[in-house]
């Protein structure tokens, strides 16, 4: 269908919404038979759309796939997302290369086509390690006078790295002006690479500005030659240093450590993993899991059941480490406090703080903060506020954490005090603190307020806004019923793919029984989200208040129809010393004809 109307010679005519529909939902083996980037150019939102459909389901690893969507952001006159889209690409060909070339030249940039030119050359022979021939190549572009930049020269740089003539390598890379991290990145690892750890390292001192891409590149080369103490000791000046982790950081740390046998700073990392907010998927769930395993323990079982999403299975584990007297660590205790905050299990989070005091472990500012999580979120707040008073630190996380459970109670008010509080004590806010206030900001209808502690999260703090921030702004107007200035805020902030922000915008649309915004919001969130059956539910709800039936089976219809299906819920409760897990519609739990 798409292929039929994208050859039909009618460019008078806009591109179908539907079109435009189909193609967020092919495969790469459409994407490669489909003609439609060849003919038309979309506008920006769109494409940008198809990127991020590309990332997520992982087609944009496929060289049509990505080369399809580099044609479609040139044919839309994107040009710099198109460079950036070309050096996102993890694999290149002739066309890849045509493509970009072609249309610098068409827009009159011949100095650019001819850089990327030259830089495509120096890339084959680096890959062929053919030394000849770059330097052959080297010396075409000197006698030519074409302008360096610093993309020529790291191909150059690389070129000699990679062919092993370690001294012209060197010499270009002192004779360059203009070092980026890539730059750094490279001489860096070539003497990793060979075993020259001194001079690696003192290349390393002598960088200015050094980005989380040059940190890890020292920490896992000096790890790879067996100097993990001088590793770790790079990490902890890392984390002096302010540089912020990421996903490769934490799994390097997560290998040296293992490489260490140090278990206690493994559980600091992971902790460290929870708090900074990434999502544990993929490599980095897998590093965990592997760190765990090398240092076999029950309470590595319990967080590895935890972080797998099995908590009944870890509330017996932990059960049973009680019964067999088994000693059990301050994490193990944190680990299962958080799983009984999670499921509001009170019963077993009271235990479990009554063996804490048994035993005589110290609150600590991540324990107290577990137990305060847990009494809030069971619904005690009065005994959450009395272990906030009994730790009595100064630390952001437990500060942070009863901010956002005043939040949580309706207590907004408060929560906004306790905060203001803590910057006058000199408390640094972080990221998850901005969460909780804002929070707090929308249950009390704090709206102007809010929209100051946003202002000075970014402009003050330094802090990018994540998806959290974006959602609690979205509540925050649309609790207020301010939809006007939700509308404008998400086009200011560029969020429109954003399915959280949505799923909020349509929650206050149902709070205020708006239907026809409410209508608005669920065609932008599908265009998002396709497959997830709380918008549907959502809009569903928002026409049986109104009592439009056939409106709520039309809904239904609509979700049979493309497959979408709601998850069964589920909940825990606890009864004598025994956590019991129901499902709705289920009748497998042993005692189902008492029950």
């Amino acid at each position: 269908m798409v292929s039929t109307y994208c050859l039909t010679p009618k460019t008078h005519l806009k591109v179908p919404t539907i079109v435009v529909f189909l193609l967020k939902k092919l495969s790469p083996f459409h994407f490669h038979h489909c003609k439609f980037y060849s003919h038309h150019s979309l506008p920006f939102p769109r494409t940008s759309s198809l990127h991020v459909k590309a990332i997520k389901d992982g087609s944009f690893q496929n060289l049509d796939v990505a080369n399809h969507l580099l044609n479609v952001f040139v044919k839309s006159k994107n040009l710099n997302h198109a460079c950036k889209l070309f050096d996102e690409m993890p694999h290149r060909d002739v066309r890849t290369w045509t493509i970009l070339v072609s249309t610098f030249v068409h827009v009159g940039s011949n100095g650019a086509a001819w850089n990327f030119l030259r830089t495509c050359k120096m890339r084959c022979c680096s890959s062929l390690s053919e030394l000849k021939i770059g330097k052959g190549v080297h010396g075409w572009i000197l006698r030519n006078g074409f302008v360096f930049d610093v993309i020529l020269e790291n191909a150059l740089f690389y070129f000699y790295v990679k062919c092993e003539d370690f001294g012209s390598a060197k010499w270009l890379f002192e004779s360059m002006e203009d070092k980026n991290s890539v730059t750094w990145n490279i001489m860096i690892g070539a003497y990793l690479d060979t075993g020259n750890v001194d001079k690696a390292v003192d290349l390393f001192r002598r960088q200015g500005l050094k980005d989380v891409s040059v940190w890890n590149t020292i920490i896992n080369g000096l790890m790879r030659n067996g100097f993990e103490r001088i590793a770790l000791k790079l990490l902890y000046e890392m984390v002096k240093d302010g540089t912020l982790f990421n996903e490769v950081t934490f799994s390097i740390a997560l290998v040296l450590v293992s490489l260490l046998k140090d278990l206690e700073l493994g559980k600091r990392i992971h902790g460290r993993v929870l708090l900074s907010g990434i999502h544990v998927d993929g490599f980095l769930r897998n590093s965990l899991i592997d760190m765990y395993c090398k240092f076999i323990s029950w309470s590595s079982i319990i967080s590895g059941l935890i972080l797998n999403g099995e908590f009944e299975d870890a509330f017996k584990t932990f059960t049973s480490m009680v019964r067999k007297d088994i000693d059990i660590d301050v994490f193990s205790i944190t680990s299962i406090v958080s799983a009984c905050a999670s499921f509001g299990v009170f019963e077993l989070g009271r235990q479990v703080h009554g063996l804490v005091q048994k035993i005589g472990h110290k609150l600590d500012a991540y324990l107290g903060s577990s137990l305060i999580d847990m009494y809030a979120k069971c619904g005690n707040l009065d005994d959450a506020k009395r272990i906030f008073k009994q730790t009595n630190y100064m630390n952001v996380v437990l500060w942070t954490s009863m901010v956002y459970n005043y939040a949580l109670h309706g207590r907004g008010r408060e929560a906004v005090q306790l905060f203001e509080f803590s910057m006058s004590r000199g408390l640094l806010p972080n990221e998850v603190t901005f969460i909780g206030v804002l929070t707090a900001c929308s249950h009390a209808g704090l709206v102007e307020e809010g929209c100051q502690y946003f202002r000075l999260m970014k402009e003050v703090y330094g802090i990018k806004p994540g998806v959290e921030h974006f959602t609690r702004m979205v509540d925050l107007y649309g609790r207020a019923g301010r939809f006007k200035e939700i509308k404008k805020f998400i086009d200011e902030n560029g969020i429109h793919h954003l399915r959280a922000v949505w799923r909020s915008f349509l929650s206050s649309c149902r709070l205020h029984r708006d239907i026809e915004m409410a209508e608005w919001v669920s065609e932008n969130l599908l265009r998002c989200q396709t497959l997830d059956a709380r918008p549907y539910v959502l809009l569903s709800n928002i026409y049986a208040i109104k009592q439009r039936w056939e409106e709520v089976e039309t809904v239904r219809r609509l979700m049979q129809s493309r497959g979408v299906k709601k998850h069964p819920c589920q909940s825990w409760i606890q009864i004598r010393n025994q956590v019991h897990a129901f499902i709705m519609d289920d009748r497998s739990h042993p005692q189902k004809n008492e029950i």
